[in-house]
């Protein structure tokens, strides 16, 4: 399925600098893969930046090639550049999930020597887990977080659905870009695990796969931008709100009261379901009026008083303060950064 253009999110500058380690690690230039990649290289020294998913995606795929391994080199085995592909290829003829899954962890266990992936199954829930090999190197973050990206990804492609997360819990301390994970996984977290999992219903095992060869070729093509974005939790309130907000104007976003009318619930109960969620109806707004803007000055032409007015601003002055509160930098500086660096 397309995405329009505002139904895309931003990723964390954290993620950026992750992916760009080990090519710095290996003598390579990072500096020129971020501008290959559209993505400005002093934009790693602003804590609170971000990209759009294209410029990430276009970062992963370079870094990937550079290093012949689309695990960034965090196994002592390279995952070699077409090893994704070949695994999608394999697993369209499973016939429901649950073989697909299973299929899937043994693939990964051949190709790598650092990690051990499973799946484990129970009456109610099910889990994709990851533990660190016996014997091998410790098992590095971005590793677990690319091979949870690619799992959880590749799960909800097969089926053609998003299955929810409900828990994420994960085998190193909470990392300092861990408020990114309750958008990415679940609100229910725990760090300092025995394991790496991703738990979910595990009635979605039995559902049938439904991609096959023809539609495995579109989808490695996307890849791996069309994982980014499946990646994202969808499930809760918080996402609800928020693609409902995103499909109308603006300026005509309803306030709180208004909106929790119009979910049928009282305010106090709204309040209530977003607080156990992590979220505010103001920060949904926020986070989502921020992901547009950084789309609009990356990869439009629209000015800044132009965007300042799409985004429901009544001035550009308070545009201006909230997108550096936002990013750490102003509208006008972040553009000229992802345009000339």
């Amino acid at each position: 399925m397309q995405q329009t253009r505002t139904e895309k999110g931003s990723i964390s500058i954290f993620f950026v600098r992750s992916a760009l380690a080990p090519v710095i690690e290996q003598g390579f230039d990072a500096d020129e893969l971020l501008r290959n990649a559209g993505i400005s290289p002093s934009l790693l020294q602003t804590p609170q930046a971000r990209v759009t998913p294209q410029n990430f995606s276009a970062l992963w795929l370079a870094v990937a090639h550079t290093l012949n391994d689309e695990l960034f080199a965090q196994d002592s085995r390279r995952m070699k550049v077409g090893s994704f592909a070949m695994l999608c290829q394999a697993l369209v003829h499973s016939s429901t999930l649950k073989s697909a899954l299973h299929r899937m962890t043994r693939i990964f266990n051949l190709i790598l020597d650092d990690f051990h992936c499973s799946v484990e199954t129970g009456a109610q829930h099910a889990s994709l887990n990851i533990t660190h090999t016996p014997g091998r190197r410790t098992s590095p973050v971005l590793g677990c977080e690319t091979l949870l990206m690619m799992q959880h990804g590749l799960a909800c492609w097969l089926i053609g659905r998003r299955i929810p997360i409900l828990a994420a819990g994960f085998c190193y301390p909470e990392p300092e870009h861990s408020a990114e994970y309750a958008r990415m996984y679940s609100h229910q977290l725990r760090f300092d695990q025995p394991m790496t999992s991703l738990t979910f219903d595990a009635s979605y095992l039995d559902l049938p796969v439904v991609q096959n060869q023809k539609t495995v070729v579109d989808f490695v093509r996307q890849a791996p931008a069309n994982i980014i974005v499946k990646y994202k939790n969808s499930a809760g309130l918080a996402a609800q709100i928020r693609r409902r907000l995103r499909a109308a104007a603006r300026t005509e976003w309803p306030d709180f009261e208004e909106f929790a009318a119009l979910l049928n619930m009282t305010p106090s109960t709204l309040r209530r379901r977003l607080q156990e969620e992590g979220q505010s109806f103001q920060g949904i707004k926020d986070q989502l009026r921020r992901d547009m803007a950084i789309d609009y000055l990356c990869h439009t032409a629209n000015s800044v008083t132009d965007i300042a007015c799409e985004l429901g601003f009544s001035e550009a002055s308070a545009f201006h303060r909230a997108f550096k509160k936002w990013t750490g930098a102003n509208p006008g500086e972040y553009r000229e950064r992802m345009l000339h660096g």
